[in-house]
């Protein structure tokens, strides 16, 4: 149960008290007596489907749907199309790295539900057709969902909306996935200023950010005859299993549980946000940076929570410049979702929201590859390829850089990138993936945007000794630090005695970074 995970009077802004889940029975009477008690007319039921926000803290579908029914029905849907597609360039639309969290984040779900007296409903299949017939079955009077903003998910949603109008039945959208409501914002989704300054400037000390929503701390039982369903296995989902690589920034766990851990853990236990913007950009370790994005990805943890947490942590310890940029980048995930919706399929387009001519970039499968399996010859872009390929992780640092290096220097199409990214990424979210691609290829809203990355710089910047490449390149082991970023100035019999003979030649001339 959700209100065990940490000694309650310590951390009272992460859990809620009896008295606040006064305010979520239907009819604002105390206790549970209104969903165990005797009562005579039929039950109102309510499907609550589970989508990106597998949470029950601040869970406005599951709020919503114990204020209007006697009985809520908790499902989860793997759907085939997200676990076996492919995307267009032919890779795996989940890859193993995030199916096995998402099983993790979905089990871990519906353990949270048991302990509440209510369980998880898992199933395989379409949900616009799932949903339907459940719905229509159990003479449900409403789904609720969290409403989801990018192209695949919204023609399921909209499916399933007009599936349940034929029979009569009503959808009900919930959010979640943002700091803001869009109805608090200033103005118009579809006038959101293009440039995020100007978005920040505009938000950040006027927009509200709203309390998170409790967690429940009873529900109702299930009594409908409806077997709970067993979750699949990650070979169902087409993937072998496998043991986290011991050399991974951190074994994450997918669920509510382990996420509220690590948000207590960053800020309260160890005080690490208060040297955040310091340490963010590091690369080795599990404490350089708080690692809350895959959670928040899949909405095992409310970014309306992580706020309100920083700003009890700046009123009881300390107030300062790391503690303003964890809640910036938090702006930067809201200002990627509405983008995604000001734009639309535009994101996702190799001449993006700009309409920017980008026909000198080539779908060219041979850079590509070596790109991909981290043999480009250029140490910092093949560690963090390496890293991405064993974990399923890549710090911020390393995909800005891995990105410009394809986009800028192999002139390769970014979509591909953006596409392989999607596959394996842990923490794979469709806006700020696809923004983030935009952004670094010169395509996204902001016109001023084109950047370019010195690839040596970064490296020396950011792996002054070489530590992190000798970890993902141990090729490289035994050469000495003024080379280690330099391979290319090795000579024979350098590359004989260090043993690097198996690194490959740089795909570029690197000297054009050193002058």
């Amino acid at each position: 149960m959700v209100a065990k995970i940490a000694n309650q009077e310590k951390y009272t802004g992460f859990f809620q008290t009896k008295a606040l889940y006064k305010s979520l029975t239907p009819d604002g009477s105390s206790g549970c007596l209104n969903f165990f008690g005797n009562n005579k007319r039929m039950k109102r039921r309510a499907i609550v489907w589970f989508r990106q926000d597998l949470r029950l803290h601040d869970n406005e579908a599951i709020s919503t749907a114990l204020r209007m029914a006697e009985e809520v029905i908790p499902v989860y849907i793997f759907d085939p199309r997200v676990f076996h597609g492919k995307t267009r360039f032919g890779f795996p639309k989940t890859g193993k790295f995030r199916a096995k969290f998402i099983l993790e984040c979905v089990e871990n779900l519906r353990s949270n539900l048991r302990e509440l007296g209510s369980d998880l409903v898992v199933l395989q299949g379409h949900p616009e057709v799932l949903l339907t017939e459940m719905a229509s079955n159990l003479k449900a009077s409403w789904v609720l969902c969290n409403r989801e903003r990018t192209d695949e998910e919204v023609q399921v949603q909209d499916a399933l909306e007009n599936r349940l109008w034929q029979h009569g039945l009503e959808l009900l959208y919930t959010r979640g996935k943002m700091l803001y409501h869009t109805q608090d914002l200033p103005m118009p989704v579809h006038h959101t200023p293009d440039v995020f300054t100007q978005f920040r400037k505009e938000n950040e000390h006027i927009t509200m950010i709203r309390e998170p929503l409790p967690s429940p701390i009873a529900l109702p039982p299930l009594t409908v005859g409806i077997q709970s369903g067993n979750l699949p296995t990650l070979a169902d989902l087409g993937h072998e299993d496998f043991q986290t690589d011991p050399r991974a920034v951190l074994d994450i766990k997918g669920g509510e549980t382990a996420a509220l851990q690590r948000l207590r853990y960053y800020l309260w236990d160890k005080d690490l946000i208060s040297t955040y913007k310091e340490t963010r950009n590091g690369l080795i370790g599990a404490d350089y940076s708080t690692k809350f994005s895959p959670w928040l990805s899949m909405g095992c943890l409310s970014p309306k929570m992580v706020y309100h947490e920083i700003k009890r942590y700046e009123r009881e310890r300390v107030s300062n410049e790391s503690t303003y940029w964890l809640f910036f980048e938090l702006l930067w995930r809201d200002y990627f979702r509405l983008m995604g919706k000001k734009y639309g399929n535009n994101i996702f387009l190799k001449n993006g929201p700009q309409q920017k001519s980008m026909a000198h970039l080539k779908n060219d499968e041979t850079k590509f590859n070596l790109w991909k399996e981290g043999q480009t010859g250029v140490p910092f872009i093949d560690a963090n390829m390496r890293e991405l390929n064993a974990t399923g992780f890549m710090s911020n640092r390393g995909r800005q850089n891995t990105a410009s290096f394809l986009v800028k220097d192999l002139k390769v199409n970014w979509q591909m990138g953006a596409e392989y990214f999607e596959s394996m990424l842990l923490d794979y979210d469709p806006c700020s993936n696809w923004g983030n691609w935009n952004y670094v290829a010169g395509v996204g809203s902001d016109p001023r945007e084109d950047r370019y990355f010195n690839i040596l710089t970064q490296a020396k910047n950011y792996d002054p000794r070489g530590a992190y490449v000798r970890i993902w390149c141990p090729e490289l082991e035994m050469v000495p630090v003024e080379k280690i970023h330099r391979p290319d100035l090795l000579n024979d019999r350098e590359r004989n005695s260090f043993g690097v003979n198996g690194y490959p030649k740089p795909m570029v001339n690197m000297q054009k970074w050193a002058s």
